[in-house]
């Protein structure tokens, strides 16, 4: 809904115009500048798009300032406090909290599309042993569109949300697969009468191709409970770049699992979906607790290569309302796995001194959820190098449901962002014997 509007004067030429103001259910007003190319003859510059908002939806809403985050209007904590995985994934494909019926239903049907097929399963051997668990997963998610071509009608309502459900019942499956090539150990088949999480750990961690969950060596539930909670926290945040690829790339009309593998490609990289691992790391190398006013020292020293990671948010500028769910839940699964606290006590060190810092508070850096999901997925025995995998099944619920809405609005222009172009200007051609 458009209320005031922005006036922008051109000093050069004297030219000037007026834009309207939109006003959505929450958030900062915003311009529409699309056609100031017409009326100013001038593009705008905004690197990251720190003040860019590329399209209007209906999904998740953060107000950084306040360490707000919500999906379809319902806060995080009490999402994170009381549902499943899939009831926060049906919620961010469909608008509203399923009822019982419906959760049910949605279940049944990600866990029928939760197998895949036999010659895609093949697909894996074509990998060498050591492979990333990423680069699998970019590779085999792209090819889903080579065995679902026949239903990629993207006009068609029906067609888009089967392919919607089949990413998000499919995703642990390929992940868990990626896992287990990388380790040389046999497939493992999804089970229908497991839930989401507890299937995802049954085929990454069995030790035959049968089961996992026996009287022997059974899915402890709190663990279960804690893979859920990273699942929901990690679902999704907004336009961040991931999203944005997939929006981007959707924008063209590509088929929905070439664009969900560009959204993995995007949360490859250590700024975004890799943030966790580059946090233990980063405890590996402070060591201990005795060491923490050295680094403490160093990551204040501007001359010192050394960061401290997991601090800060480019959205959140006071606090990450994801950080304070996740470590409550730290606790609770180093205590149930009876691990050696060692890390978590390091990291507990470095958060408060951080804290307690004036260069630290004056600068807003506070621990975000990577702080401690690097450390909860550790617990949980998941190698590091799946760290971003384990993103990429739980982002995967916001990447299908952007994707959605998305095709849902026919006014979705390709996206072509313009630039500033700062190489040499127009100049002849010259033979090669007279340059």
């Amino acid at each position: 809904m458009a209320n005031d509007t922005l006036l922008i004067k051109h000093t050069g030429t004297g030219k000037q115009a007026e834009y309207p103001l939109l006003t959505g259910t929450l958030g900062a007003e915003t311009a529409d500048i699309r056609s100031l190319y017409k009326d100013l003859d001038c593009f705008t510059y905004d690197p990251g798009f720190m003040a860019t908002a590329s399209c209007k939806s209906k999904i998740t809403y953060i107000d950084g300032d306040k360490g707000v985050l919500l999906y379809r209007g319902y806060p995080i904590e009490q999402l994170a406090e009381s549902c499943e995985f899939t009831e926060v994934a049906y919620l961010l494909m469909n608008g509203e909290l399923p009822s019982e019926a419906q959760l049910l239903d949605f279940n049944l049907e990600i866990s029928d599309r939760a197998i895949i097929h036999e010659s895609l399963r093949k697909f894996f051997d074509g990998f060498h042993y050591d492979a990333h668990p990423m680069a699998m997963l970019v590779g085999v998610v792209g090819s889903l569109s080579a065995f679902y071509h026949s239903e990629l009608n993207i006009k068609d309502p029906d067609q888009r949300m089967r392919s919607a459900t089949r990413m998000i019942g499919k995703m642990p499956t390929i992940a868990a697969a990626s896992f287990r090539h990388s380790v040389g150990r046999p497939f493992v088949y999804p089970r229908m009468d497991l839930s989401y999480c507890e299937n995802f750990l049954n085929m990454m961690f069995s030790r035959s191709s049968q089961n996992y969950i026996d009287q022997d060596h059974y899915i402890d539930p709190d663990l279960v409970k804690a893979l859920n909670l990273l699942f929901i926290l990690h679902a999704d945040h907004e336009q961040n770049a991931s999203t944005s690829t997939v929006r981007l790339a959707g924008s063209t009309g590509a088929n929905p699992y070439a664009c969900v593998a560009a959204g993995i490609a995007a949360l490859w990289g250590p700024a975004h979906g890799g943030a966790n691992e580059a946090v233990l790391n980063m405890l590996a190398e402070i060591g201990s607790v005795e060491n923490v006013p050295k680094y403490i020292a160093k990551a204040k020293d501007h001359n010192d290569p050394f960061r401290l990671m997991g601090f800060g948010h480019r959205v959140y500028k006071n606090f990450d309302p994801r950080a304070t769910i996740i470590r409550k839940t730290c606790h609770e699964v180093l205590s149930k796995t009876h691990k050696n606290d060692a890390l978590f006590e390091l990291a507990l060190a470095v958060e408060q001194a951080a804290l307690k810092d004036d260069y630290f508070i004056e600068k807003k850096l506070y621990p975000n959820v990577d702080f401690y999901s690097g450390i909860i997925y550790k617990a949980l025995n998941i190698p590091v190098d799946m760290f971003t995998v384990m993103f990429a099944i739980a982002r995967t619920a916001g990447w299908v449901s952007h994707w959605l809405e998305m095709m849902e609005d026919p006014s979705t222009p390709i996206g072509r962002p313009r630039q500033l172009y700062v190489g040499p200007p127009r100049r002849d051609f010259l033979p090669l014997g007279n340059r």
